[in-house]
């Protein structure tokens, strides 16, 4: 296999503009993408508070938007999704994109919106793995996402269900309809069969990540934060994964989702197959660990335990709204109020990243970095006692 490059650039918020441009540049966003098409901008929100680590940083949009203007793509959307546990319209505004939005005049969709677009049965070429056993009366994506480049625009971060998470998981919330949930025991072989699609349905693929505070422990949402000031693209989706999970300290072989992709010849996983260029991150290796949450401690019985084989009983049937009102509770009424608000705040006071977030919220139609003094905030833990 022809070996895959990433780019990966150590960054800083007084220059972080500059740097993401480049680290784009040095990822090969021109000849990954089409001209003359239009480019999808499909961020992630993880969680619709502004969990650091959590979220498409509004530097990293930003960033991403003058890159593509530099190199002439022009015509530029983004599309948004929902899931049970986040709110897309809380998730732009408490995140600063929409400042953004209209600086840059994006136009902003909704997949969950039929006056945005509408859900066409789509037939792979690729033999899939699972999603046309699971979804036997028809594969549903977005009709909006043919015949147009797509970025994605993930952060670095650990994940209860798939132990990392990145520009492969990324396509879930966009490519697939609210009943993605069906998926989850088989959620590697989804990823898998989901960047088959997109490497079909798609004129151009690009990834731009967000390092510069990672995620450690339960996420994708409650996770320990922390600030590690690097930015990563690359146009094979595997690979920049694969990056992502060494640096993090993970074999990225040993994750199915990774080993299967690399396997089918969708990217390469293999760490010694790709050509890192930018900064040297060979000795990267963060000692993340994933561990557990009430989340999980749910999901491993229910999706991946006793109880997986009849799951279509709790969320085939109403009996879904259940669980996603428990989700809900968890996240929004216990985990953010209680515990997960302090640790944003001290990010937000104690970090040079917390800080230019801060600018963010301060100015009207985007900004540019400021120059932020004081403390490193070399991490930020999420303890909250």
């Amino acid at each position: 296999m022809a070996k895959s490059k990433v780019a990966v650039l150590k960054v800083k918020p007084e220059t972080v503009l500059a740097n993401i441009e480049r680290v784009c540049e040095l990822g090969g966003m021109k000849q990954a993408l089409v001209p003359g098409h239009t480019t999808i901008l499909k961020d992630n929100i993880s969680w619709h508070y502004p969990f650091p680590g959590a979220n498409t940083t509004p530097w990293q949009m930003e960033g991403t938007i003058l890159a593509l203007r530099k190199n002439g793509l022009l015509d530029v959307s983004c599309v948004q999704n929902k899931t049970v546990v986040t709110n897309a319209f809380k998730g732009e505004d408490l995140n600063h994109y929409l400042p953004l939005f209209e600086k840059y005049d994006i136009p902003v969709l909704y997949n969950f919106k039929e006056s945005d677009m509408k859900w066409v049965t789509y037939r792979p070429k690729a033999r899939m793995h699972v999603l046309d056993r699971i979804f036997p009366e028809g594969i549903q994506i977005p009709d909006y996402f043919f015949d147009k480049n797509i970025v994605h625009l993930p952060t670095v971060k650990c994940h209860i269900y798939t132990t990392t998470t990145g520009a492969m998981k990324n396509a879930f919330g966009g490519l697939l309809a609210t009943k993605r949930h069906y998926t989850h025991s088989w959620i590697h072989r989804t990823l898998v069969d989901l960047l088959a699609i997109q490497k079909e349905i798609h004129s151009g693929l690009f990834a731009v990540m967000d390092g510069t505070t990672a995620g450690n422990g339960p996420g994708p949402r409650t996770m320990i934060p922390v600030v590690k000031d690097y930015m990563l693209a690359g146009a094979d989706q595997v690979a920049i994964d694969a990056v992502a999970a060494k640096m993090m300290g993970f074999d990225p072989m040993s994750l199915e989702f990774i080993k299967v992709a690399h396997d089918d010849g969708l990217g390469v996983g293999d760490p010694r197959d790709i050509e890192i260029v930018g900064d040297d991150v060979s000795r990267e290796s963060w000692g993340f660990h994933v561990g557990d949450n009430l989340a999980s401690h749910a999901g491993d019985v229910l999706w991946f335990g006793p109880l997986k084989s009849i799951q279509k009983l709790f969320f085939h049937t109403p009996l879904v709204n259940v669980f996603i009102f428990a989700s809900e509770a968890y996240h929004d009424y216990y985990r953010w109020p209680l515990k997960d608000r302090r640790v944003f705040d001290t990010w937000r006071t104690e970090t040079p990243w917390g800080r230019l977030f801060d600018a963010y919220a301060r100015t009207s139609g985007g900004t540019g970095p400021r120059p932020a003094a004081g403390a490193n905030g070399a991490r930020v833990q999420a303890h909250a006692e």
